[in-house]
């Protein structure tokens, strides 16, 4: 479904923005009057009747239970929502005998299986598969089992507010667990849930633009855009860059700028010279857990509107639109390049690591010329690769950006590393966007990751660089691959991001494997041994600070500090009041501790009962 593009470009300036048309069709009680009283009691507005749980069992409402639906109440709810509900069915499900068995179709997702777009017109599928339960998967053997596992019971396939606010009722009346879904992108697997309604927004595209945004609360007089829940990243850079404008997005092309990326902060290409994707927000929609539709906005619920930017998704309602500042586009400059230590190669381990500890040297100064450098390092066999995909530089010449990069690639030369780099200079932020970011994958299905967000005082302490370069070789020596982006959000913003962003030069991932065919038990020891070893070292290096939340371990200890800061007490208290019945949960989210998935591997994952532990 392609973006629907409204323009006001011939007026001056607008107090708001309107309301889109979906945000216009609200759940009205007159749309309930042909249904009995206890029918509509499902899908009622009455809070008085919130259920937390099963009343036998203490966990949500759960296929197999007697409180769970029947096939009629069902039935009835898609009704209601014009045919809007989807009975689940994994999308691997043609690879297994049963009533979807299509070998095509299976040969065909197979070759598609880790590409992110192949995912995103799917309302159940998740870009990190191990947090699903891995219970159907694309395979050869059609005689092996495909369950639903962490994929959810129904899908509502939003095309209204009116959707959403009857999904919401319907849980909240029914005790079911409920869940938002927007990309899938999440790291630990939030937009999964055995047994669950899922909403879903992905299909709400709309993209409305105002050259002169003007409203109280806010000195913003520049354009602005507001955007749909189910807008991705690719698809506003294209409307923004055809009018001349940017704006401060994810730099994976699939990812929704307005569900869980936004709302968990959201770093960008451009944080280095604007701050996070949180920080642009202008006002926001959204519908609350009692199913009342609102703003939030510098004036307009003004607590809410500091939580849900960087408070993190699936926590306070779901979000059906975004409002954020818009920038005159600007050039950019790239550069890519690589190096590896191996037979084929004259660079010893000592050189190699030696080339990064120079690295490290730079990165104050290159965040402090705005730069975004997108690096990995990956370890294979004792030999190391070292990859810039891209050097970021908004706003920078050829020459400017050569300039940065000289006294790095001095050191290199001098011990030995040549390096051939492919420095391109684009027009437009957005061409040099699209040419250099590599395009995200669905991630293995033996992988979990973690993030840490190391300050600028790792970098400029001698004593502590030193330390922080130990812990990230330490980790790449185990067999560890780097992900990591030098960069420095900050911003004057008063918002909800945590606040470790603000002192961040280096946003560093680390992930694990597994061997496919590991048992539960050596699984367990090879993640307990990621978070609580090699991840300690990280955390122990960098005291005090944090980690992202849209890209963490799902079993990240202590999390509401790491993923928080000193925010979470108000994010928590602010979370009791607007959702005393915790109609939504999501794991490591505000108020997440009072539950627990329990799965039935016993790893962590969604696929298992969400029950109260109180």
């Amino acid at each position: 479904m392609k973006p629907i593009v409204f323009l006001n470009w011939a007026s001056a300036v607008l107090a708001t923005l309107p309301l889109f048309d979906f945000e216009r069709h609200q759940l009205q009680s007159s749309d309930l009057q042909h249904l009995s009283p206890s029918d509509a009691a499902l899908f009622s507005y009455d809070i008085n009747s919130t259920r937390r749980t099963n009343r036998t069992s203490n966990c949500k409402v759960f296929p197999g239970d007697s409180a769970w639906p029947r096939p009629r109440i069902w039935n009835l709810l898609d009704e209601l929502s014009g045919r809007a509900l989807i009975a689940s069915t994994p999308r691997a499900s043609s690879c297994y005998y049963g009533p979807t068995y299509n070998p095509e179709d299976c040969k065909n997702l197979t070759s598609q299986w880790t590409d992110s777009y192949f995912h995103m017109d799917d309302p159940i599928e998740m870009l990190s598969p191990v947090y699903q339960g891995l219970t159907c998967q694309p395979t050869t053997d059609p005689n092996a089992t495909c369950t639903l596992g962490g994929y959810p019971a129904y899908a509502m396939n939003v095309s209204s507010v009116a959707h959403i606010q009857l999904a919401i009722n319907f849980a909240r009346q029914t005790g079911i667990r409920l869940i938002v879904k927007n990309t899938g992108h999440d790291f630990s697997g939030k937009s999964g849930g055995a047994g669950a309604l899922s909403i879903w927004t992905h299909n709400l595209k709309n993209i409305h633009c105002t050259p002169t945004y003007d409203a109280p609360g806010t000195t913003w007089t520049g354009a602005a855009f507001k955007i749909g829940a189910g807008v991705q990243v690719h698809e506003i850079y294209k409307v923004a860059d055809d009018h001349n404008l940017m704006v401060v997005g994810g730099e994976g092309q699939t990812v929704g700028i307005a569900g869980g990326y936004i709302l968990g902060g959201g770093h960008s290409p451009l944080s280095s010279i604007h701050g996070l994707a949180a920080d642009q927000v202008l006002s926001m929609e959204i519908v609350l857990p009692d199913s009342r539709f609102v703003t939030a906005s510098f004036t307009q619920n003004p607590n809410l509107f500091w939580a849900l930017r960087g408070g993190g998704g699936s926590t306070f309602g779901v979000v059906t639109s975004v409002t954020v500042k818009a920038f005159p586009t600007i050039p950019a400059t790239t550069s890519t390049f690589t190096w590896s230590t191996g037979p084929s190669s004259n660079i010893t381990h000592s050189n190699f690591w030696a080339a990064f500890r120079a690295y490290l040297d730079h990165f104050p100064s290159h965040v402090d010329a705005g730069i975004y450098s997108y690096f990995f390092i990956i370890p294979s066999n004792n030999e190391y690769t070292f990859l810039m995909q891209p050097f970021f530089a908004p706003n920078k010449t050829l020459n400017q950006t050569q300039t940065l990069l000289s006294p790095w690639f001095t050191r290199l030369h001098g011990l030995g590393i040549p390096v051939s780099p492919k420095t391109q200079y684009f027009p437009t932020f957005h061409k040099a966007w699209s040419a250099s970011f590599p395009l995200e994958i669905v991630e293995k299905t033996h992988v979990a990751t973690a993030s840490r967000l190391f300050p600028r005082t790792n970098f400029e302490n001698p004593s502590l660089l030193n330390d922080t370069f130990h812990a990230i070789k330490s980790s790449s020596e185990a067999g560890l691959t780097l992900i990591a982006f030098n960069m420095a959000p900050r911003s004057t913003e008063d918002n909800a991001v945590n606040p470790a962003w603000r002192k961040t030069v280096m946003h560093a991932l680390s992930s694990v494997d597994w061997a496919p065919n590991a048992t539960v038990q050596e699984i367990s020891d090879a993640r307990s041994k990621f978070t609580f070893g090699h991840m300690q070292r990280w955390r122990d290096v960098s005291p005090g600070a944090g980690s992202y939340l849209g890209e963490g371990d799902r079993v990240e200890p202590d999390f509401q500090q790491s993923f928080y800061g000193g925010h979470y007490a108000r994010l928590l208290d602010l979370k009791r009041g607007l959702d005393p019945g915790d109609v939504f949960w999501a794991a490591a989210a505000v108020g997440s501790e009072r539950w627990r998935v329990f799965s039935v591997d016993g790893l962590p994952s969604e696929n298992g009962r969400l029950c109260w532990v109180g």
